[in-house]
C-alpha cells in the first residue's frame, strides 16, 4: 500500500509537471489560435478572447486552467470545434483508438511470444532462422509502408477487406496488422533472448533432473520466468498505442483520438493539445503502475518496494 501511494503521488506530480510544461510551450509557440480563414472583426476577437480567457494575464490563465483540470476534471472548450469540449472529444474517440490498440497489441503479444518460444526451443534450426527473418522484416518495414502494402494486397487485389473507414470489426483488421507487426517482431526477439537466458539457470536443470517432461519444463518454468521482460516492455507500449496511433489512423481513416491530436497541432488548438497531452500522460502513468503491480503476480520472487 505504501508503494502504491508513493507511486500515485509521483504520478500526480508528473501530471502536474507535464501540464505546466505544455502550457508554457503553448504560450511560447508563435501563431494565433483564433485566426481563421476569414478575417474576424475586433469585436468578435474581443468576445472570443473573453470566452477563452485569453484577455487575462498569462499567469492567471495558468491558475484557472490548472484549477479546472485538477479540481473539476475540465480540459476546456476546443478553439476550432464550435462548442465542443476536450472531454467530449476524449469520451467519443478514445475508445476507438483503444480498441484498435488492444487488438493490435494482444495479437502481437500472442504471436510474438509464440514465435520467440519456438525459435528458442529450436535454436540454430530452420524454425529459428525463419522466426528471426520474420522478426527482422517486421522491425525493418515502417508501419505506414506496411499499411499501404496490406491495402494494396488484401483490399485492392483480393478485395476481401475494406481499404479504409470504421463501420465494423473487419475495418480494424488491416490497421491492427500494420500497427502490431513491429511490436510482434520486437516481442519475438525479446522472448527468444529471454528464453535462452533462462534455459541456463540451475532451476531448469533441476526440473529436468526431477523427470519433468519437456512441455512441463517449458511451460511452467521457462516461459513463466522468461516472459517478465516482455511484460515490462508491454506496459509502456500499451499506453502509447491505445491512446492514438497517429499515422495508422490517418491512413485508414479511423476517427480515433490520434487524428484529433495531429489536427489540433496543425490548427494551434491550445485546449485540445493541452488536454490530450495531459490525458496521455495520466493514462500512461496508470498503465505502468498496473504493470508494476502485476510483476509480483507473474513472479512471486519479486517484492515491490521504493
Amino acid at each position: 500500500m505504501r508503494y502504491v501511494l508513493e507511486r500515485v503521488l509521483m504520478g500526480i506530480m508528473a501530471i502536474f509537471t507535464v501540464a505546466t510544461l505544455t502550457f508554457v510551450l503553448m504560450k511560447s509557440v508563435p501563431g494565433d489560435p483564433l485566426q481563421t480563414e476569414k478575417a474576424i472583426t475586433p469585436a468578435i476577437r474581443a468576445n472570443l478572447e473573453e470566452r477563452y480567457g485569453l484577455n487575462k494575464p498569462v499567469f492567471e490563465q495558468y491558475i484557472i486552467y490548472m484549477e479546472k483540470m485538477f479540481i473539476h476534471g475540465d480540459f476546456g472548450i476546443s478553439f476550432k470545434q464550435a462548442n465542443r469540449s476536450v472531454n467530449t472529444i476524449i469520451k467519443n474517440h478514445f475508445w476507438i483508438s483503444a480498441l484498435l490498440g488492444i487488438i493490435a497489441l494482444f495479437g502481437a503479444l500472442v504471436t510474438g511470444v509464440t514465435i520467440g518460444v519456438i525459435a528458442a526451443i529450436n535454436r540454430s534450426k530452420w524454425q529459428d532462422y525463419v522466426a528471426m527473418i520474420i522478426a527482422v522484416l517486421g522491425t525493418s518495414i515502417p508501419s505506414f509502408c506496411l499499411a499501404y502494402l496490406l491495402q494494396s494486397f488484401f483490399a485492392i487485389q483480393l478485395k476481401i477487406l475494406p481499404t479504409a473507414g470504421f463501420e465494423s470489426f473487419k475495418y480494424l483488421v488491416l490497421p491492427s496488422m500494420s500497427l502490431g507487426m513491429i511490436v510482434m517482431a520486437a516481442m519475438s526477439r525479446l522472448m527468444r533472448s529471454s528464453m535462452l537466458d533462462v534455459v541456463q539457470q540451475d532451476y531448469i536443470r533441476t526440473a529436468r533432473a526431477k523427470g519433468l517432461s519437456r512441455f512441463q519444463v517449458t511451460l511452467k518454468h521457462q516461459i513463466r520466468n522468461a516472459i517478465l521482460p516482455v511484460i515490462i516492455y508491454f506496459g509502456p507500449l500499451f499506453s502509447a498505442v491505445t491512446t492514438g496511433t497517429f499515422v495508422i489512423e490517418r491512413i485508414f481513416g479511423i476517427p480515433g483520438l490520434g487524428r484529433f491530436f495531429v489536427d489540433s497541432i496543425n490548427e494551434l488548438d491550445y485546449t485540445v493539445i493541452m488536454g490530450l497531452t495531459v490525458f496521455y500522460a495520466g493514462f500512461s502513468i496508470v498503465v505502468i503502475l498496473i504493470v508494476d503491480l502485476c510483476y509480483s503476480l507473474i513472479d512471486p520472487r519479486i517484492r515491490l518496494s521504493n
